[in-house]
This record gives structure tokens, sequence and C-alpha cells, in this order.
């Protein structure tokens, strides 16, 4: 088992990273919160693979957990399904002391670490991340959320975890395109800070699965120590490809694509930007498209998802502010910064080329 200390803002917590740490949270979480009430959020799939693990050794801790089982899928992340989950909490009896396990992908994670940033205006949770893209992305650093009619992630709140439980052999129970979607977040973490990442992706069947998550959430919570609340823009940096591929998901309707699949084409369409604003090598750009092909992400859009749609979604983007872009870009590998210049007319150059 690995350990990473994450700091952010007034908050210090530890990642743990290894295989077979489910059967043993509760003895982790008790270490650090006192409880005894509890709930386990996870949704219909990762409820029945994981949550008879987590209860029980949640139980064997001493604590008193009850199950919320939300639908799967980014529907789910709605305001709607945060009061409900809040309303099963105060029927389990939580107060002030008890806490919130978030048991699975990034939906669940944002969903109930929201509902514990808003329950007695904010109770500890505790991210159990099931998914790859969970493990490297979501799970760290603190942002909460739900979606709204207008736009993906624009209800939400810094809530720091109380600690994550990256347990990797979980991974093992994702379907090949679930898994892959994950290497989009990772490929943009190469990208914007560390391309040496990009040598531990060389051979996808060569992969030490630990190390990359562990290397991951290193690179995140270093960004994340820096600008926790996103003020200075150095946080900023993490959005790379998120622009183009939030708008895409909305325009595509959630569900037609995975999120890191729609990241995967946001990071085509920032690389092209950052190839004509910022001088990113053309070679650097294929680079990455070439890197994202391996792992059956997505580089190319299908020709029935009109792109002023897409269009039209970037500027509902909270992203887009003052009728401005606030766009990252990178001029070289393992680098990147907010761009003053990019405008709409640039972004839809490069979602016309997708």
């Amino acid at each position: 088992m690995k350990t990473i200390s994450i700091h952010a803002g007034g908050a210090r917590y530890d990642a743990l990273v290894g295989s077979g740490l489910l059967p043993k949270c509760g003895t982790h979480i008790a270490a650090r919160l006192r409880g005894p009430r509890c709930v386990i959020v996870a949704d219909e799939t990762t409820g029945a693979l994981f949550a008879g693990k987590v209860e029980a050794s949640l139980r064997e801790a001493v604590f008193a957990p009850a199950r919320v089982t939300i639908p799967a899928g980014e529907n789910a992340k709605s305001l709607a399904q945060a009061s409900e989950v809040c309303d099963r909490m105060t029927a389990a009896g939580l107060d002030r002391s008890s806490f919130v396990v978030a048991l699975g992908g990034g939906v669940v994670g944002d969903l109930a670490g929201f509902a514990a940033a808003i329950y007695h205006r904010g109770i500890p949770h505790v991210q159990i991340p099931t998914t790859l893209l969970a493990q490297v992305d979501s799970a760290i650093g603190g942002k909460t959320a739900v979606n709204t009619a207008h736009g993906k992630n624009l209800l939400g709140a810094i809530h720091q975890p109380a600690l994550v439980l990256a347990d990797v052999a979980t991974l093992e129970t994702l379907p090949a395109r679930e898994f892959n979607q994950g290497f989009a977040e990772i490929i943009k973490h190469a990208v914007i800070a560390d391309a040496s990442l990009f040598d531990l992706l060389r051979d996808p069947k060569k992969i030490d699965l630990g190390e990359l998550v562990r290397r991951n959430i290193e690179i995140k919570a270093e960004v994340v120590a820096r600008d926790e609340h996103d003020i200075s823009g150095e946080r900023a940096v993490l959005n790379f490809g998120h622009t183009v591929g939030h708008a895409i998901e909305r325009a595509a309707g959630y569900g037609r694509f995975l999120h890191g699949e729609a990241i995967s084409l946001g990071l085509v369409a920032a690389c092209e930007i950052s190839v004509r604003k910022v001088g990113l090598p053309d070679a650097d750009r294929r680079k990455v498209v070439a890197m994202l092909e391996k792992f059956a992400l997505p580089t190319e859009l299908p020709p029935d998802l009109a792109r002023d749609e897409i269009l039209s979604a970037v500027a509902k983007d909270k992203k887009f502010e003052g009728g401005a872009v606030r766009f990252v870009v990178s001029p070289r590998l393992g680098s990147a910064h907010l761009a003053d210049d990019v405008t709409l007319e640039d972004i839809r150059t490069a979602v016309a080329r997708l």
C-alpha cells in the first residue's frame, strides 16, 4: 500500500493506493472518523459488486452503515437525486458526527460528495473510487457537483474528503470501454504536468496500475495544493481538454459518450488550438492523438453530431466568463497554462476539424 499525503487549503488527508483495500476500509476510516452512523452511496452496479465488503468492514470497525443506491449513469448527477440522498441520510439518523462513503466512479463521487457538503452545512466524506478515471482524477481535489439542464457541474462545492481509498483490484471488474476512458485523464496529466507518463503508457500490457494511479494522484494533488478553489488560475490547467469535452457531452446527450471519451475529443481540440496559438509542435499533437487511439479512445466526432450545438454548449460552460473563454493551452508536453486570446472562433475551427 502506498500513502500520498494531500494538502488543500486547510485540509490535510491521505490517499491510500493498493490492492485489496476494500475489506480493510473500516480500519482505515476508523483511524480518522468517529461516526458511528454513516451511509454508503453507490450506484446499482458498484453496490452489487462492492457494497457488501465495505459494509462488513465498517461494521467490524463498529460503525453503523446504511446503504443508499442511486441509478447508474450521468443523469443521476442532479439536484433532485442529491435531495433524495440527503433524505435517506436523515432517515438513517445521520448527524454532524456522521459521514458519507462514496463508493463508485465519478458520478457517485461527485453526487455523494455534494450531498455531504450540504448536509448539516457539511459532514465528512470518504471517497472509495472504483474506476480508473475516478482513482486518477475525480476522487482527488474536493470538487463535488451536480448537473443542471443548462450544463455540467453548474451546482457544486469544494468539499475535501477525509480519506481516499483507491483499491486497484476493483479495476479488474471494469468493462474495457469503462477502463479505457480513464486513460484520457492520465494522458491529460502527461500533457499538462509530466511528459514522462507517456513512457509508462508505452506498452498497455505492462502497465503497473498501482504506480500509475499513485503518480496521477500526486500530479493532481500538487496542482490542487497550489490553488484549491481555482482562484489564481493554476488549478485551471486541470481543465485542459474539458471546455470542449464537456460541451460534447452535453450536445451529444449524456450517455452517448463516456466522460473520458468526450474528454479525449476535447484533448484533440485543445492540442489543435495549442499548435496554432502557442506553438505546440505538431509532432507532439500527433503523439497525443496516437496515445489516445492506443487506448481505443475517440479522436474524431461522429458526422451526425452537430458542431453548432457543441459551440452553443461551450458558451454555457462555467469556464466561459465575461464573454471570454478560460481556455487551457499547452506550448509543450509537460506544461500548460491559461490563455487569454482563445476565441469562440478558434474553438469553432478546432471542433470543425474533429
